[in-house]
Parts: structure tokens; C-alpha cells; sequence
């Protein structure tokens, strides 16, 4: 089973490396067609592949993202589109404007997208707020009415003392119950252990759990207790 299960993520890493080098050479070739020779037609798909790659770990770092989303597409548009047109859809001998315009342009476009997915703030999903445990009411009503005159004690009768209560003199203790956890929160929780457990090959600590959350520690430590 061990060999097989080699042998597979051999033929997958084969195959993104001829997948890989196809499309780089592709890219190369598109700019080359127009007009873009020397150093500058193999710069191009350089750019196309790192914008992929910054986007594709912006996805897999800070969870899915519009920003993120739209410039994955858009490098994996670029790169697709070189492969469809160096495969006898153009001619490449006379490239259209369109072609050229795209291939003049896309420098820029390319150090925009890169600027916003490395110093854009990433996007943190909205904490569901905790929902107080619900208390019953007390819908009993004592029917019973108050008497009318409270007999006076006679003077022959002393006043009975009432017997000092030690109980007093102690602090009740009240059992706290935890906070309650949506399961909205634990979901989110749990995938963030996950990605801390797949990135560093241990289990996340509570400290490290709040922080990445936000939350007050007593409501982490009841999200470490679902998640244990």
C-alpha cells in the first residue's frame, strides 16, 4: 500500500511539472509574438506564475477571499488563455491589437495585484457573539393575601432571637456555568486547528486558539473543550 500510494504522488508531481513548463512555455512564446523579445518575453510568465502562487497562498493562509479569488482567476485566465492561443487560434506571425495591448498592460496589472494580496489586510470571519443561557421566568404568583393586621407580641411573651445563622459567615459557592458555544464558532475554530495542526504537525494551544480567534479566554477555553 505504501508504494502505491508513492507511486501516485509521483505521477501527480510529473504532471504538474510538464503542465508547469507547457504553459511557461506558452507564455513565453505569446509574448514573444508580441513583441516582447530577450529577457522580457521569459519575464512574463515568471509574472503570471507568482501572481497564481500569491494568490493561491493567500486562499490557503487567511481562509477565501473575494481579493483573493479575483486575482487566482485572473493569472489562471492569463495562463490558460496563452496555452488556447498558441494552439493555432491566433496568428502569432500577425497578433491582434487586443493581444499586444493585453501583453503591454499586464506588468502593471500584475504589481497591483501583487501589492493588495501582500499588504492588503487579511479577512477575518465575523465571531457570532455568544448566546447567554436562557433563564426561565418565574411564573408563579404566591395567591395567597397578605394579612391585614400583624398581631403585636404581648409584653409577658419575650421576643424569640433568632439563632445566629453560621452559614452566613461563609461564602456560598455558585457553580459557573460555561459559556455557551455556537456551532457556528466551533466549526470555525476546528478549521483553524486543523490548518495549525497540518502546518506545524502539533495541536494548537489554547493561547494560540484565542489569539487566532479573538475571543475572551473563558469562551476559549470552552472552544478547547469541544474541540479536545
Amino acid at each position: 500500500m505504501a508504494a502505491r500510494h508513492g507511486l501516485r504522488v509521483d505521477a501527480v508531481l510529473v504532471q504538474a511539472v510538464i503542465a508547469g513548463a507547457l504553459s511557461f512555455a506558452h507564455l513565453h512564446d505569446l509574448a514573444a509574438a508580441a513583441g516582447q523579445d530577450g529577457w522580457k518575453a521569459w519575464a512574463y510568465p515568471v509574472s503570471v506564475d507568482l501572481l497564481l502562487v500569491a494568490a493561491w497562498r493567500r486562499l490557503r493562509s487567511d481562509g477565501p477571499s473575494r481579493l483573493a479569488w479575483s486575482w487566482f482567476l485572473i493569472a489562471l485566465f492569463a495562463s490558460l488563455g496563452a496555452n488556447v492561443a498558441t494552439a493555432g487560434f491566433l496568428d502569432l506571425d500577425n497578433p491582434p491589437a487586443l493581444l499586444r495591448l493585453g501583453i503591454a498592460g499586464w506588468p502593471a496589472l500584475a504589481f497591483l495585484g501583487g501589492t493588495l494580496l501582500a499588504h492588503s489586510a487579511g479577512h477575518r470571519e465575523p465571531i457570532p457573539p455568544a448566546s447567554a443561557p436562557a433563564f426561565e421566568a418565574d411564573t408563579s404568583t404566591d395567591t395567597e393575601p397578605a394579612p391585614a393586621h400583624e398581631p403585636e407580641p404581648s409584653p409577658a411573651q419575650p421576643l424569640a432571637t433568632a439563632p445566629a445563622d453560621h452559614a452566613l459567615d461563609r461564602p456560598a459557592t455558585v457553580p459557573v456555568p460555561p459559556p455557551a458555544v455556537p456551532a457556528v464558532l466551533v466549526d470555525h475554530a476546528r478549521k483553524v486547528a486543523d490548518e495549525y495542526r497540518a502546518r506545524t504537525g502539533s495541536p494548537i494551544d489554547t493561547d494560540t486558539l484565542r489569539t487566532r480567534l479573538g475571543v475572551p479566554p473563558q469562551l476559549a477555553d470552552a472552544i478547547a473543550a469541544h474541540l479536545a
